[in-house]
């Protein structure tokens, strides 16, 4: 390494309250890498001065943070795993409140994804691409894994006759990790459910939505991919979505076949992703099913050795930046 690479440090962008974060700081500064934390979002409303210079063959700037002062022109890596979303100063009026959050979404945003030299784990605009869940399907099916038939319509009809060809049944999946709202405000997470074509309504028209072929599953596998490292749990649960009462699931070490290891790996080169939380639905038979891949997933509730793994993996892609 050369001194500024010594001296640079590594931004992780996140919310106060990460523990996930905080498994990977603490391998940082045992490793004596200087580390910056911020989180735009919020940093920003406390008064974080954020400047940043632009001239013909140069590019400076300056972020203050809690911990430190950071030299943007000396960042080796940007780690950007929770950030609070962008929002205005309190006291301002509606209009003005909306100009600011999308001023500092687009400033800060755009200075912090534009740093030179530095590494992402991920690129926030390669986390945004790859969140699109009709991409998930077309890039998979495209890289080599096994995709099972999905639709995404606004036609009620199509969507009834789409979950009523599956021999085996047909689930439906929300495109967006949104909180759906009831009347009395209570927000409730929307899981993975199996379809009766007699239920669909002409509802589906409001906006698109997204129906996939039951996987007639064994067991379920999560693949944590950074880099060109692989760590694979076995995950068996009572319920179709095992996130929905994880109190209940077992993970296990498992081994990812040849075909599947290519397969993830052409799928992070495709979306330029570092990092990628792959979710199959594996059968009887030994197929593996491609779910998703979250870019920008969580981690640590898995076993501790695989914690611990994933964690350190991390802080090697951190601590090397760019030109390893």
């Amino acid at each position: 390494m050369t001194p500024d690479r010594h001296r640079a440090a590594v931004l992780v962008l996140t919310n106060t309250y990460d523990v996930t974060a905080d498994v990977v700081l603490r391998i940082l500064a045992d490793r004596r890498i200087p580390v910056v934390r911020a989180d735009p979002g919020a940093d920003l409303l406390e008064g974080a001065p954020l400047t940043a210079h632009y001239r013909t063959g140069e590019q400076r700037g300056t972020l203050r943070a809690s911990s430190r002062e950071l030299d943007l022109a000396h960042v080796r890596s940007v780690w950007v795993r929770r950030p609070s979303p962008y929002e205005a100063p309190p006291g301002l009026d509606e209009h003005t409140a909306k100009f600011a959050s999308s001023q500092a979404f687009w400033g800060f945003g755009g200075i912090i994804a534009s740093l030179p030299g530095a590494h992402y784990v991920n690129h926030p605009w390669h986390i945004r691409n790859a969140e699109y869940k009709p991409a998930q399907p077309a890039v998979a099916s495209r890289t080599g894994f096994l995709v099972p038939n999905t639709v995404i319509t606004t036609d009620p009809g199509e969507a009834r006759r789409f979950c009523t060809d599956q021999p085996g049944g047909a689930v439906y999946k929300s495109l967006w990790d949104s909180r759906y709202r009831t009347e009395d405000g209570t927000a409730q997470t929307v899981w993975v459910r199996e379809v009766d074509p007699a239920e669909i309504t002409d509802a589906v028209s409001v906006c698109p939505h997204m129906f996939q072929a039951k996987v007639d599953k064994a067991f379920d596998v999560r693949v944590t991919a950074v880099g060109d490292r692989l760590f694979a749990v076995r995950i068996d649960s009572p319920d179709l979505d095992w996130r929905h009462r994880q109190n209940l699931l077992t993970c296990t070490p498992i081994e990812v076949p040849k075909p599947v290891a290519r397969a993830i790996t052409a799928y992070l080169t495709g979306l330029r992703l570092t990092f990628g939380a792959f979710d199959f639905a594996v059968t009887a038979g030994g197929d593996w099913y491609f779910l998703e891949c979250n870019p920008n997933g969580q981690w640590a509730w898995q076993p501790a050795e695989a914690t611990a793994a994933i964690a350190q993996a991390i802080a090697d892609q951190l601590e090397r930046g760019p030109d390893s």
